[in-house]
């Protein structure tokens, strides 16, 4: 397992094996999974897992998981995914948070890290992320990324919004450490 980045409160590192159980329990869980089109099954979370790892190997980067500085406890995933659109390849900050976690900040304070990585790291000029209309609270955090809405799209059958940020509009978050 490696460590990716360390926010002040929180731990990103890639996922493995050991983490399937706390993926399939956030993935299942209805009020997590609102904003998907479904929830998914054990062997589901297994493919979305496996998804994750591939994305580490292929992009170097994927959606990580987030875990507790203090305790070392999952409280969600939160990473950078390479998303295909008809115009091409865009990096998202993607960022899921299991629901006993929620409403503590873990969301933004990791999705900065994930921002400014992409940004002074990986040398991305913009990022994105793609929201549901609905998703009030996911939207919120994009904003507090200096994200702004540019356009709406379908994936999945559903709308999206496409809010995005260029590295040349923002200061960097508090610090975060590579790893």
């Amino acid at each position: 397992m490696r460590q990716v980045l360390e926010t002040p409160r929180l731990r990103l590192r890639e996922m493995e094996d050991g983490d399937l159980a706390f993926l399939a329990d956030m993935l299942a869980d209805p009020e997590v999974m609102h904003y998907y089109p479904k929830t998914l099954d054990r062997n589901e979370a297994r493919a979305w897992l496996d998804r994750q790892r591939s994305r580490y190997e292929r992009d170097g980067h994927g959606l990580w998981l987030v875990e507790t500085r203090e305790r070392s406890e999952p409280v969600g995933q939160v990473g950078l995914l390479a998303q295909e659109l008809d115009d091409g390849v865009h990096p998202e900050v993607g960022y899921l948070i299991h629901r006993p976690f929620q409403g503590r900040g873990y969301a933004t304070e990791t999705a900065l890290a994930v921002r400014d990585q992409a940004f002074e790291v990986r040398g991305y000029e913009y990022v994105v992320s793609f929201i549901r209309p609905e998703n009030v609270a996911s939207q919120r955090v994009a904003w507090k990324l200096g994200m702004e809405p540019t356009r709406v799209i379908r994936r999945a059958n559903l709308d999206h919004i496409v809010f995005r940020v260029d590295r040349e509009s923002v200061t960097p978050g508090p610090r975060s450490s590579s790893g």
